[in-house]
């Protein structure tokens, strides 16, 4: 237990309002969880904590977490607590649709509320893919009772041979890969089938620097995640024994008082922002870091990202900007090592959930292998792992992964093709007729946060077959959509305000000129004024079809994608009361 708080008393756990009322709700409450199976001095005299898991049988990413959820409470009931599991949504990103973006905002409320309303003293968050690391995350902070994250961690690697070639493979980017080379000819079906059940070959999260890793490190870099527990791999014995001293320590943050409002800063959140350009992490980290960020009060913008991307190199050489993977990293020294590299550009003095700080925390960290974790002088790539880019097409920003696109392309200029809807997109791409070169700019719109609904992963749009068979393999392409972080290519995303709010990407028209300088960060539709005027008059937004529901909720009450996509009702760190025990 740290010395740096005071010690909170029996008296002043939060769960003692419910079980130490002396009238006949206490007496009821305690009834109640007798007929559990607890003993009385279990709610008595003991910090109660939540083990907030998102498992289900419909995420790969976390079909460990009933077993992992075992190992925390071990680690609760040796340090003197008494652990509670409660079920979340689970958010597995592939077999959730539209896309699970659009529920990221139901897991923080339902991780709000579920700590809210039932004895909790704290949490331990189980999670990892995608979206639940951010969404039980905004939740948590919002409750504000200490917090701690356990990563669902990466799967492990598979290895496929092809011309007497042997590599590592694994999920996302090598799926685009290699579904390009089948539409290009250069894979056969049966190869196709043999990959397709051998990729994924344990539980776990993607095993690239896609949005689950970047998004766990980023906890991690807050100080809201064990040092070090973010890069094991999710079957490895040691992430076991990870999840135990995650209950462990939970119950000393209890008796610390060690809240996140105690935790997260504006150097924190620098910290954070540093690691994510090192990593060359995902571009949806633009998204979720400023909605994390909203849930404090802290003011965090795209522009402070855009200056940490200029200065902080890629280092980690991890797919999509790199060619290994999430196991080579944790052998490598995994993020304390990295953050060990980076030390410079880090407040070493911010504070973590070991109740030591981020200095403490990597003081002995060591790179074991230099071509995983690069060193500054020789980076994966000075390109950074995210620009803003701002210009008449996206005048409240809109993002690009220059470590990840062609370098051809992050000056260029072209027509634009656009599409409407994903569903007349990917029918055009497969047209061997389609009126398209390698120049043509593609343009999806009417995929934003409002538009999706939810802003779906729709941004690496595909490339016309036509020109796979040629060999092209990169395109400029433009959307208010979000790409899967393990995607790479020219990608323009985010792009705000979006169109069916009436943003400009709304008045794009097939053959208008686009033009990109990713160096100036500048998005520009050569289009004049008094033509975009003409059209914007002419616009007319498109009728929604949920009228009742979720999404009807979310579509009236999302932000745009430079605001983070949270709730609008949601942001800031004004409290909510306590509920009323009678």
């Amino acid at each position: 237990m740290s010395e740096n708080f005071p010690f909170k008393t029996l008296a002043e756990l939060r769960s003692r309002r419910w079980f130490a009322d002396s009238g006949m709700r206490g007496f009821a409450h305690r009834q109640r969880m007798q007929q559990q199976g607890w003993r009385r001095a279990d709610m008595m005299d003991k910090p109660i904590i939540a083990i907030i898991n998102t498992w289900s049988d419909m995420s790969p990413c976390h079909a460990h977490l009933r077993e992992r959820a075992e190992s925390v409470k071990k680690g609760i009931l040796m340090a003197g607590g008494y652990p509670i599991e409660l079920p979340a949504m689970s958010l597995g990103e592939v077999m959730v649709k539209p896309t699970t973006m659009l529920y990221r905002n139901f897991l923080a409320m339902e991780v709000e509320e579920l700590l809210r309303s039932l004895p909790c003293d704290g949490a331990v968050l189980l999670a990892g893919c995608d979206k639940t690391t951010p969404g039980t995350l905004m939740g948590a902070i919002s409750m504000d009772i200490p917090t701690l994250f356990c990563p669902a961690g990466p799967m492990l690697n598979d290895r496929h041979v092809k011309d007497g070639i042997t590599r590592s493979i694994g999920a996302g980017t090598h799926t685009r890969i290699f579904w390009d080379d089948y539409q290009a000819g250069k894979l056969s079906g049966s190869e196709l089938q043999s990959l397709e059940s051998r990729m994924t070959r344990s539980p776990g999260t993607c095993n690239t620097m896609g949005t689950a890793s970047t998004m766990t490190a980023i906890v991690e870099a807050l100080g809201l995640a064990l040092p070090g527990s973010t890069s094991i791999p999710a079957m490895d014995s040691s992430h076991s024994r990870m999840a135990t001293d995650c209950g462990e320590r939970m119950v000393g943050m209890v008796w610390e008082d060690l809240k996140p409002s105690r935790i997260l800063t504006r150097a924190s959140f620098a910290n954070a922002c540093a690691v994510q350009m090192a990593l060359g992490g995902s571009t949806n980290a633009a998204v979720h870091i400023l909605a994390i960020a909203g849930r404090t009060g802290i003011d965090l913008s795209l522009d402070d990202l855009d200056a940490m991307g200029r200065r902080v190199p890629v280092l980690a050489n991890l797919f999509p900007s790199g060619d290994r993977l999430m196991e080579d990293f944790y052998y490598a020294g995994g993020l304390p090592a990295l953050m060990k590299t980076i030390q410079s550009e880090l407040s070493l003095d911010a504070l973590t959930v070991t109740g030591q700080s981020v200095g403490h925390n990597i003081a002995t960290a060591q790179v074991h292998d230099a071509e995983v974790i690069r060193p500054l002088n020789r980076p994966v790539s000075t390109a950074g792992a995210l620009a803003v880019l701002r210009g008449n097409l996206a005048p409240d920003g809109a993002v690009i992964k220059p470590s990840a696109a062609s370098e051809k392309l992050l000056r260029h200029s072209g027509k634009a093709l656009v599409f409407d809807s994903q569903p007349d997109m990917l029918a055009a791409m497969a047209d061997d007729m389609l009126d398209c070169d390698e120049n043509t700019v593609l343009v999806l719109r009417n995929a934003g946060p409002v538009g999706g609904p939810g802003m779906p992963e729709w941004g690496n749009l595909p490339i016309p077959k036509k020109l796979l068979k040629q060999g092209v393999r990169d395109m400029l392409r433009l959307s208010d959509a979000r790409m899967s972080g393990t995607h790479y290519g020219t990608c323009v995303l985010h792009i705000s305000p979006e169109s069916a709010v009436g943003g400009p990407l709304a008045l794009v028209q097939t053959g208008d000129v686009i033009e990109l300088d990713v160096a100036r960060r500048r998005l520009h539709l050569a289009v004049d004024d008094a033509e975009l005027t003409r059209r914007k008059a002419l616009w007319k937004a498109q009728v929604s079809n949920y009228q009742r529901g979720f999404t009807q909720l979310y579509q009236r009450h999302v932000t745009q994608a430079h605001e983070g996509c949270d709730f609008d009702f949601l942001q800031g760190a004004a409290g909510t009361p306590e509920p009323v025990i009678f």
